[in-house]
């Protein structure tokens, strides 16, 4: 799993090399105790071309996602489309209708593993800062409950996305073991991917 939102960096101590940005905790908590001007709903065959506009940037840097940087886009459809149990939904807009971030559940594993669930969220780098991360993962822990899983797992979240990290935190998930390493972030190279998890 992973999230995608903003460049968030964690680099190696060198003077020359810009910082990693600071989370400001107080003002995602504002942003999430406003007014939503969006819904979040299930994805239509009609959201693709707002979804692709979402995940295409994303991929292409290749900096919180583990997919390849070239991935085409019917390939991207078919890994983002899910089916049940598992559900693909966005964000939209309430006045423009646009799509505004996206996001999506599915079994982690099958047969005896298939009743926690794996997800990924994505959001439109001009809507961050307005809670729409926070409120796709809510979403999702609600809808995958809903659907009968009984636990949330992700899988790789780079540990170099500080600002994910932070709000999957709070949004109860913990850092179960971080997989040196594991990910090779295109800007600063080798950082690990964190496994996070918690129950429904």
């Amino acid at each position: 799993m992973a999230f995608a939102l903003q460049k968030t960096l964690l680099l190696p101590n060198r003077a020359s090399i810009k910082r990693p940005r600071y989370v400001d905790k107080a003002a995602s908590v504002w942003a999430v105790s406003q007014e939503q001007s969006f819904d979040i709903r299930v994805a239509t065959p009609g959201d693709w071309a707002g979804i692709w506009s979402i995940l295409e940037p994303v991929i292409r840097e290749g900096e919180t996602f583990t997919w390849d940087r070239g991935t085409p886009e019917d390939e991207a459809k078919a890994k983002w489309t899910k089916e049940e149990p598992g559900q693909t939904f966005v964000a939209v807009d309430r006045e423009s209708g646009k799509i505004l971030g996206t996001g999506e559940f599915h079994p982690n594993q099958g047969g005896g593993g298939s009743h926690v669930a794996n997800a990924g969220y994505m959001v439109a780098a001009n809507h961050s800062g307005q809670g729409i991360a926070r409120a796709l993962c809510a979403y999702s822990l609600q809808e995958a409950k809903a659907a009968g899983f009984y636990a949330m797992q992700y899988n790789a979240v780079v540990e170099s996305n500080v600002r994910a990290v932070w709000l999957w935190q709070s949004m109860g998930f913990r850092i179960l073991a971080t997989v040196p390493e594991a990910f090779n972030h295109p800007e600063i190279g080798y950082v690990g991917l964190h496994v996070m998890y918690r129950k429904l």
